[in-house]
């Protein structure tokens, strides 16, 4: 038994049969085999280092196959078996892969609020990063507020082209960037229809679900992103339209005040996604162009 200030961590000797998951499976090198016992010569010795470099991850809990494992950060009620079986078969989850599109047409019909915590839960149980468990995320669902984002987004993105457009710096830039100036006519097309009352930013999406994180978290972005994956699968299971704020996640990189100050957080915005329920559905899935795969 091995303790920390903040943390137990304990390995029932009488119930351990000594088989080392818990050894190969710590990222932190925790656990270790000791020499075998005097009183139990047939059975590898468990045994507990360093618990302060504990991520507190789980593994050395869940991969346990008799239970010997006590962890502080997870008492019983938190620990669940499962049955494997009940998993979607490889063939079920191509299918879904395959199948899978961003759906921007939305009938405007609300999205049930079990289908959005749901959604949020697949989410939250993506991996983080030496599991630091750094992000949060933040719903959009007041209409105002999501047609305000659309209008810093356009306005963000209008501001940037008035400066790469300047005489002076046109020259200079658009050799090195082309692609950015391509972008301009949208945006100014996407501005003009803002000024109509159409929203082809967020596409009057019902909720929009931000993911962020502190400043100092240095895999704020690959975390993000991870969980947008879930969350996404999630979303195209329930039935339920969805489709990445790209233009929003951009403008928030150029600009990220006026998104911080509009959605009252603090940190930065890595990922966004806008939901609602599908106008219509998809009938066929399609290719995707030939995989430039190389194997070393």
């Amino acid at each position: 038994m091995s303790n920390s200030s903040d943390l137990r961590l304990e390995i029932d000797a009488s119930a351990c049969i000594g088989c080392e998951r818990c050894v190969r499976i710590c990222t932190s090198r925790i656990f270790h085999v000791e020499e075998k016992a005097a009183d139990a010569p047939a059975r590898k010795r468990i045994g507990i280092r360093e618990p302060e470099l504990c991520i507190r991850c789980g593994h050395c809990v869940a991969v346990c196959p008799v239970g010997a494992v006590t962890h502080g950060d997870f008492p019983a009620q938190t620990i669940h078996p499962f049955n494997a079986a009940q998993r979607p078969t490889p063939e079920q989850m191509m299918e879904l892969i395959r199948t899978r599109r961003s759906n921007r047409a939305f009938s405007g019909a609300p999205v049930p609020a079990e289908a959005l915590a749901q959604i949020i839960e697949a989410a939250h149980r993506a991996p983080t990063a030496s599991n630091a468990q750094q992000l949060a995320i933040v719903q959009v669902h007041d209409q105002a507020v999501i047609r305000e984002l659309s209008r810093i987004t356009v306005k963000t993105f209008l501001g940037v082209a008035d400066k790469l457009e300047f005489p002076l710096v046109k020259p200079l830039v658009k050799p090195f960037a082309p692609g950015i100036y391509k972008l301009f006519p949208k945006m100014r097309f996407l501005a003009a229809e803002m000024e109509k009352g159409q929203d082809f930013i967020l596409r009057s999406a019902q909720d929009v679900l931000f993911f962020y994180a502190p400043k100092s978290c240095r895999f704020g972005c690959q975390d993000a992103n991870l969980a947008y994956q879930n969350a996404s699968l999630m979303a195209e299971t329930l039935g339920v339209a969805h489709f990445y704020t790209g233009f929003v996640c951009a403008a928030f990189k150029q600009n990220p005040q006026p998104f911080l100050k509009c959605l009252g957080i603090e940190g930065r915005i890595h990922a966004g996604m806008a939901l609602g329920m599908p106008d219509f559905r998809f009938e066929r899935y399609i290719d995707r162009r030939p995989l430039d795969f190389k194997k070393i």
